[in-house]
């Protein structure tokens, strides 16, 4: 009987400590979706699992086919376009903390580096790497949602990236964050600025040019609450400044503060404070008022 051991070196460095996959998505096109542009904060993968049709970055077009992977860099806006004949099925993965690094690239058949303000696109073929199968068992995992799927799912992307970076020659860098935490202090600024208006995540999204998804991953991982979580505090500490130094009521208060009820004030204050406003006023009764004048 023959008997083979390989050995397996202790601590083998991994180059994906700081990736984290965000999401997958499977997608077939069936001729009711709109193609628009859009872009995000971190990079996708968009494997073709079957059909033909075009993949579109800014004012260029490339076709794309079935084992296609087409490597998205942060902020580059882009979409598809399928063929009636054959239509598009593929799979996308959302991952934050990855930049691609195309220096060293091989030239393969089909493959095509797109240069654009934002960033690169690359496509090339994977037919004959294991991607795909990789990609199925990540789809069961995410689908079943056995016990751990999550953590099977993140060691399967870095399975994924393995096979890219051995048989492609594509190499990674780590990702600036510097621009993504530029735009969180936009957003803070923002919210800063305008809490009494009527702010959702979709205003957001639109002044930022992000998805709600990502937006929201994106903000907390840098000021540690959501942005709406964020805008409520931020009411609320407006909110007892002006209980404490003037004579508004709390109805004026609330109107102030861009809250939709005076029963929503009064609760959202009751829950971050321990006190009703009313109770908070009272706390402050007798001291000095820097602003004491009614809204009329």
């Amino acid at each position: 009987m023959g008997n083979t051991r390989h050995s397996i070196r202790d601590n083998a460095p991994s180059p994906f400590n700081e990736l984290k996959l965000l999401y997958v998505s499977t997608s077939k096109y069936e001729g009711d979706w709109q193609s628009l542009l859009h872009s995000h904060a971190f990079c996708e993968l968009f494997y073709v699992v079957n059909g033909n049709g075009f993949f579109i970055t800014e004012d260029k077009e490339f076709p794309v086919h079935e084992h296609d992977m087409v490597i998205i860099s942060p902020h580059v806006q882009h979409t598809e376009k399928s063929l009636h004949s054959a239509p598009l099925e593929y799979i996308v993965l959302g991952i934050d903390g990855l930049i691609f690094s195309f220096e060293n690239i091989a030239s393969a058949p089909d493959s095509i580096l797109l240069q654009t303000a934002a960033g690169n696109v690359y496509k090339y073929n994977t037919k004959n790497s294991n991607v795909y199968a990789y990609l199925n068992i990540m789809l069961t995992e995410i689908t079943d949602k056995e016990e751990n799927f999550e953590a099977v799912c993140q060691s399967l992307l870095e399975v994924v990236m393995l096979c890219m970076l051995r048989n492609d020659h594509l190499s990674i860098k780590p990702n600036n964050t510097s621009l993504l935490n530029r735009e969180c202090v936009r957003i803070k600024n923002y919210l800063d600025a305008n809490y009494m208006e009527n702010i959702t995540l979709d205003t957001l999204a639109q002044r930022s040019h992000m998805s709600k998804y990502y937006l929201v991953h994106a903000f907390t991982k840098y000021m540690g609450i959501s942005p709406i979580t964020y805008l409520l505090q931020r009411r609320i500490e407006e909110g007892k400044s002006l209980l404490s130094s003037t004579s508004y009521s709390i109805s004026q208060i609330s109107s102030l503060l861009g809250f939709s009820s005076q029963s929503y004030f009064a609760q959202a204050f009751r829950r971050s404070v321990g006190q009703t406003p009313v109770q908070y006023r009272n706390t402050y009764r007798g001291q000095p008022r820097t602003n004491t004048n009614s809204i009329s």
